[in-house]
């Protein structure tokens, strides 16, 4: 997640030149009407880092997560619904990737993960009053996604090496960012966390299996850098 969180910081660096005419005292407002519109649209580019966190069964040794980057790629409808609430609906495409080590497992322990997931969440933006050219927002909501690689319906388990999700997942978002108005066009670099609501583990077919038998649940939890182009 550390370098999830430099890259964002990095872009946000790039933007050094734009933020000194953000931030000065020059009154001339770039897409002065845009956020009048009741409607509108926009598409987001960003990474993700995606991690588990397990809850256990009596004692045992935690499963080891090793992370790595993915890419998020979707669209936006935005609702305005006063000067500084708005409502979006972000649908897009996550691609993820994390690696499981069962340590309790002598042999045939390692398991990679690799997800596609259709996520679309659905967020309130809390904005603050714009200052020339930027304008700070936090945002919260809730998210629903369809994991497109869990091998749900798979017959076949761990004891075959296949390592199984659930299809749906709940969760809930918050985070943070900040509306840049360019000249043609306005520019949001933003962080989000997800956590899910649910269990997400496809447990196996024996109830003592070494991989699955202990798990009492398996949920995502993760980081969003996006950044939106409106």
């Amino acid at each position: 997640m550390k370098k999830i969180f430099f890259l964002f910081i990095f872009f946000i660096a790039f933007q050094t030149t734009e933020a000194q005419w953000l931030f000065s005292k020059e009154k001339i407002k770039n897409k002065e009407n845009f956020d009048k519109q009741r409607w509108s649209w926009g598409y987001f580019l960003g990474f993700n880092s995606y991690d588990f966190k397990f809850e256990y069964e009596g004692q045992a040794q935690d499963v080891i997560v090793e992370k790595s980057l993915g890419f998020n790629v979707g669209l936006l409808g935005n609702l305005r619904i006063n000067d500084y609430i708005d409502l979006r609906l972000e649908p897009g495409v996550v691609f993820s990737g994390r690696n499981l080590t069962f340590p309790d497992i002598p042999e045939d322990n390692f398991r990679e993960v690799k997800s596609t997931y259709v996520h679309i969440p659905l967020l309130v933006k809390f904005s603050t009053k714009r200052i020339n050219n930027f304008k700070p927002f936090v945002v919260a909501g809730v998210s629903t996604s369809i994991n497109l690689s869990s091998n749900e319906n798979n017959p076949d388990d761990n004891s075959a090496g296949e390592f199984r999700m659930i299809n749906n997942t709940n969760y809930y978002e918050v985070g943070f960012g900040i509306d840049l108005y360019l000249p043609y066009f306005k520019f949001t670099p933003s962080i989000r966390g997800i956590f899910a609501m649910t269990d997400e583990l496809k447990r196996d077919e024996d109830p003592n299996s070494p991989y699955t038998g202990n798990i009492d649940s398996m949920s995502t939890r993760g980081i969003f850098i996006n950044f939106t182009f409106q």
